[in-house]
């Protein structure tokens, strides 16, 4: 189940990353060009939320149940917390992609709440911003592509 799990992960980030970009392009330009916020632009932010819940629930799997470093970093944190492969994987990934999950998810609940198109903007670009500059930083590039 493990290298299954590592795959769809690794695979969907890819899907994560350009709907981060499409969002943050039609966010950050309608918000500094004074654009309506259309279905298009909901639709964007949407399944980019859909895409990061998606990561979120194959992440914690892999975290609490079948990723091998987890386990070992389970059985003596101390231990792990020296070593900085397993603390990237025990504490820093996840660590930082739920901050970022979380941002993303105010970002889009606050814009969806706003009644003006400046406002939906506005926090779907600053949000999902500050949440995709935290987790840029947490990726593990290496390798780019997971196969099976």
């Amino acid at each position: 189940m493990y290298p299954y799990l590592v795959f769809a992960h690794s695979w969907l980030r890819w899907i994560f990353l350009a709907l981060v970009v499409l969002v943050l392009v039609q966010s950050w330009l309608g918000y500094l060009n004074k654009q309506n916020f259309t279905e298009g632009n909901r639709k964007s932010s949407l399944f980019l939320l859909i895409a990061t819940h998606l990561q979120l629930v194959l992440g914690l799997l892999l975290y609490g149940i079948f990723s091998p470093n987890t386990q070992q970093a389970f059985k003596d944190f101390g231990a792990a917390m020296r070593d900085s492969n397993l603390r990237f994987w025990a504490v820093e990934h996840i660590s930082v992609m739920l901050i970022g999950i979380v941002l993303i998810q105010i970002g889009y609940s606050k814009a969806k709440r706003a009644t003006e198109s400046q406002a939906k903007h506005w926090n779907l670009a600053i949000f999902t911003t500050i949440a995709v500059v935290l987790m840029l930083t947490r990726i593990n590039w290496t390798p780019l592509f997971r196969g099976l």
